[in-house]
Order: C-alpha cells, then structure tokens, then sequence
C-alpha cells in the first residue's frame, strides 16, 4: 500500500481573516473617523476565528494543530509576565490582549501561506518561530500614552522618555515679576471664567490661509494634564519634574520661568503618564492647585510663596483613584 499523503493546507478561511482583520483594524479608522476603538475591539475576534479554522478546517496533522495553539496560548502568558509597565497596565490591563492577539494572527496566516510547500521540519521551526517572535515582540514597546480614540502611542521600551529629555535640559532661572499688567483675571482656571470654555466679546479672525498665526514662543515644560490658567502677564500651570510635583508660573510675553512651587509627589498611569491632573484656580490674588495624589496648595499668584497646603486625601481618608486626582479647584 502506498503510504496516505496529507491533503494540502486550506487558506482560504485564513486568507479571508486575514484581509477582514487588515480591513476592520487599519482600513475603518481611515476611512471612517473615530472608528480606531471599534477597530481594536473587533480586531481581538480575529484569534478565536483563527484558532476554530486551524483546528477545525485548515486539513494539517492534528499534532500541528495542537502545536500552534499551545504555543500561542503559552507565549502570550510568558510574554504578558515580561511587558513594560505601560503596556501591562494599559487600557485597564486588557492593551496588550487587545493589540497582541490580531499581530499574531496576521503573522501565523502569513507564515502559512509561505510556508505550505516547506518541508516539515522546517515548516515547525518557522511557525514556532514566528509564534514567538508575533507574542513576545511586544515585551521590547513601552506606551507613551492614549489618544481620545484609543490610539497607543508606542516606542522602543529602552527609548529616553520625553520627561527625561526635558530633566537634562531643564534650568532653573527665573526673571522677576513683581505685579501682573492687569488688575483683571482673563482665565481664572479650567476652562474659563464661567467654565464653559468661553470669552465673550472676542472675535478672532481665522483666515489662517491669507493671516496666519504667529508663533511669539515655545517652550517645553513637565509632563501633566494640566491646562493653564491667566492673569495679566502671568500665567499658571502643574507639570511634573522627576519626583517633584510643581506649580509653576511663566511670563505670557517670553515664557520664561517665573516661579515655581514643589511638593516631593510623583503620580503616573499608563493612560496619560506622569504629573498632575488638575488647573490651578486663580482667586484674588492667590493660586488653588490640586496634585494628582491629593496635595492641595494655597499660594501667593505674583511670588509662589505658600500660604497654607493640605493634603485632602489624607484629610478625607480617601483612597488614591486609578486615574489619580484629576480636579481643578472651585473657589
């Protein structure tokens, strides 16, 4: 009897995954806005329509089967145990199982079309090959953060972070500024004065083609997701610096550092990364801010010096939310 030869490699399925997963992940964000979330959601069905064509209908030895599917389950355990913190707490500890499994499916149909006619040892070498490399590639990416739109914002794990970058620049003079130009506050803190994300009595003109904007300065600053609240020429900010939290002040007219206030306190999440959450609030003459681990400063607006700080969460026996304390002060 001659020996029974295996029927070939059905691709098809794998195939029609594949260019459905290119479709719903990459194609939809582009061609339909705010659709990238929608896409990442999907996108995660492609591993189990994957694991039900391999097992059930791609016709290869049973052993082969068994073989990708364990190995994938197994590498995608191991490689979650060694991913960067922003990675493995991302998107509430799901970033990794939403962006890995939809990689590693495209890499195992692709390995499949281009292997059908190795031979078998090599045919194993390569997919368990291409397993490991598609699960544990992600244990060399760290996040920066999250768009609105559930973008990820990846770069090499060793990369020098935009906060260390701003640290080695960063000096520490500062002008001096004794009253602000106006007597009125134009911005008193987050989003305006009657927090509407309103100035009434200002009309703009936004013909940037034929008038466009003109840049006065630039300057970078610590990492926060703190706006910026105005007085005169002053204007007020949180940002964080290493382990300090800071409140500081810069010149409307040049940027340059006016004063600055810090506490030790260091707040970060894989969403938005380090620093405070909150806008200082501007009232009669002093400036209310709020840090992300719930340090409340009191502080003169023209000089920083404090006039009285609290912490509220001890105060309050609050736990520390997972977001950190993300308030802008109401006085």
């Amino acid at each position: 009897m001659k020996p029974k030869k295996n029927k070939p490699i059905r691709l098809i399925p794998g195939i029609i995954i594949a260019l459905l997963l290119i479709l719903i992940r990459f194609v939809m964000p582009v061609v339909i806005p705010n659709t990238t979330e929608i896409g990442i959601m999907l996108s995660f069905l492609a591993l189990p329509a994957v694991i039900i064509w391999w097992v059930f209908f791609s016709r290869v030895p049973v052993i082969e089967r068994l073989t990708a599917i364990i190995l994938m389950i197994v590498t995608l355990f191991i490689s979650s145990n060694l991913l960067h913190e922003s990675i493995k707490t991302g998107m509430q500890g799901m970033m990794y199982f939403l962006l890995a499994p939809p990689f590693l499916c495209l890499a195992f149909i692709v390995w499949a079309v281009v292997s059908r006619n190795f031979k078998i040892k090599i045919r194993y070498l390569t997919m368990i090959l291409t397993i490991i490399i598609a699960s544990g590639i992600w244990t060399l990416y760290r996040s920066n953060g999250i768009t609105g739109e559930a973008g990820v914002d990846l770069v090499w794990r060793w990369s020098e972070t935009a906060e260390e970058k701003f640290l080695e620049q960063s000096g520490s003079n500062y002008m001096t500024v004794s009253e602000p130009v106006s007597t009125y506050v134009e911005w008193p803190g987050f989003r305006g004065i009657n927090r509407d994300s309103k100035i009434e009595g200002i009309r703009i003109g936004t013909d940037w083609e034929s008038t466009p904007p003109v840049e006065l300065w630039r300057k970078s600053i610590g990492p926060a997701c703190s706006s910026f609240s105005v007085w005169g020429n002053l204007i007020f900010t949180q940002e964080q610096h290493g382990e300090d939290e800071i409140v500081s002040c810069y010149n409307l007219q040049t940027g340059e550092p006016v004063w600055q206030h810090s506490d030790e306190a260091r707040f970060w999440d894989s969403h938005a990364g380090a620093g405070p959450r909150g806008t200082p609030t501007i009232s009669k003459g002093l400036i209310y801010s709020l840090g992300a681990t719930g340090i409340l400063n009191v502080l003169n607006a023209v000089d920083g010096d404090q006039v009285w700080s609290n912490n509220v969460a001890e105060d309050t026996k609050t736990e520390l939310p997972g977001w950190g304390f993300a308030s802008s002060p109401l006085v």
